[in-house]
């Protein structure tokens, strides 16, 4: 059974349906992320799995257990890590992390959380006194205070420095590595690219797009761009013969897009080098993820429209 079985939910507020006929599954130690711009329906979808919401029709599985209702059962292996949340801002770090943790069945220790998430130098600190880096690091702290078997994760670096936040998704992978599930929205696409097994993209209420982070929407299948700059009095009609590949200059560099990304490099590399003409700004590439995700978002915004 997979740790986490939507089977098309819908979701109406009224008039307006926000959630139309999505399906998914998300595997046991998966990091599963949902990805889409906003009013896309990623909250509604995350707060009916959370057990906040309760979907209008269709059917939600939460490791084996209905999460409309709540059963203390699923509560005590769940945690839950919102984009705000309302704490005690006159107790300390410690003193939160302690509260907290009495309310599980098992639990880790204030010190190893505090570790975890690099507060050490903070826990004596009342809460209403942290920055908020640090108190995105505490919200993080606390989702995980009951050594949950799945970790909800709403938006979980926002506000961290680059080194936090480089810390913070080693941290989830290594929570990966012992078997626990996490389920992640976002809007950092290097986020989602170096924490996601797989990816799914919302628009309007339906999933248009799902996979591997590398394959999503043919990714893995678009031209490959090669940019370089010429030396002066070397121009576009002395490059060398590339097969189907599409020639342009863009500003001062050459840009080069062609199916065949290795056999094109290949070719420009060792022109230039049996004619000892220097490629400076030589670069190699593929769609990134937010390039793919801006086309599928855009496309699918038009097609509703």
């Amino acid at each position: 059974m997979p740790a986490i079985e939507v089977r098309d939910i819908h979701k109406r507020y009224g008039d307006v349906e926000a959630v139309r006929g999505v399906s998914f599954d998300v595997a046991h130690g998966e990091v599963f992320c949902l990805l889409g711009p906003n009013g896309a329906g990623k909250t509604t979808i995350t707060e009916i799995a959370e057990g906040h919401r309760v979907p209008t029709s269709g059917s939600v599985s939460v490791l084996g257990h209905d999460p409309g209702r709540g059963a203390r059962e699923l509560r005590d292996r769940i945690g839950v890590v919102l984009q705000s949340s309302g704490i005690q801002e006159e107790l300390t770090v410690g003193e939160l992390l302690e509260m907290h943790g009495r309310w599980y069945s098992r639990s880790l220790t204030p010190d190893a959380l505090i570790d975890l998430v690099e507060l050490d130098a903070k826990r004596d600190t009342r809460a209403g006194e942290l920055s908020g880096g640090q108190r995105r690091r505490l919200d993080l702290a606390l989702g995980l205070v009951g050594d949950p078997d799945l970790l909800f994760l709403d938006e979980p670096t926002t506000g961290f420095d680059p080194h936090a936040r480089r810390h913070a998704w080693s941290t989830i992978r290594e929570l990966c590595s012992t078997g626990k599930t996490v389920f992640l929205t976002t809007h950092f696409m290097d986020e989602a690219q170096f924490l996601a097994d797989r990816v799914a993209v919302m628009v309007d209420g339906k999933i248009v797009a799902s996979g591997p982070p590398e394959a999503l929407g043919g990714r893995d299948e678009l031209p490959t761009e090669i940019r370089f700059a010429l030396p002066a009095g070397t121009g576009l009609a002395g490059l060398p013969e590339l097969p189907g590949a599409a020639v342009s200059e863009d500003r001062d560099e050459v840009l080069v897009t062609t199916p065949q990304g290795v056999a094109a490099t290949h070719t420009i590399t060792g022109w230039a080098l049996e004619r000892g003409i220097a490629l400076s700004r030589f670069s190699v590439s593929q769609p990134t993820l937010e390039d793919v995700y801006l086309a599928l978002t855009s496309n699918n915004e038009e097609a509703t429209s």
